[in-house]
């Protein structure tokens, strides 16, 4: 993961999209004996993709961008949030599980292509706004380091939500 792979920040997490779009697609095709270890393996690069982007990405277009924009991605990230942690926690014998991947990889498509829309989406307004797309990249690449690390190592926590409350206030 060299920094000259990729060009800049926007670059980066769109080859985490692509690389959970080839997981997804995975799982689906996958034997029963391979879909746990898929479902986790796609869990954990969206953990990890979430944090980089709530601790630095989206930090970074706070008042660059519009605010619905960035609001609508932590939401999103939520409701993902949700699925991951149930699905980390659960066992393709659960009832629902394979229903509940589907539904996360839904969700994901949805969250790439609001965030990769020409013109409208997040990484075109952050192009337009003059952000440091290239400073992003380091920074989004040694954190994506050490969360990798930490997976490795024995794993990450549950993901936190941001915007959404599960209880009531």
């Amino acid at each position: 993961m060299a920094t000259e792979e990729f060009t800049d920040a926007i670059a980066l997490l769109k080859a985490d999209h692509r690389k959970v779009e080839d997981l997804f697609e995975a799982f689906e095709s996958a034997g029963a004996g391979k879909k746990q270890a898929i479902a986790e393996q796609i869990c954990t690069e969206l953990k990890i993709h979430a944090t980089i982007e709530e601790e630095i990405f989206y930090p970074a277009l706070q008042g660059k961008i519009d605010d619905d924009t960035l609001d609508e991605a932590y939401v999103e990230h939520d409701g993902a949030k949700v699925l991951i942690n149930d699905i980390m926690a659960g066992s393709p014998d659960d009832q629902y599980y394979e229903a509940k991947v589907k539904v996360l990889s839904e969700e994901i498509k949805h969250h790439v292509k609001e965030e990769e829309m020409p013109s409208e989406g997040m990484f075109a307004q952050a192009r337009e706004a003059g952000v440091d797309l290239v400073a992003l990249r380091d920074q989004l690449l040694a954190r994506k380091q050490e969360l990798t690390a930490l997976a490795k190592n024995g794993g990450l926590p549950p993901a936190t939500l941001t915007a959404v409350r599960l209880e009531p206030a």
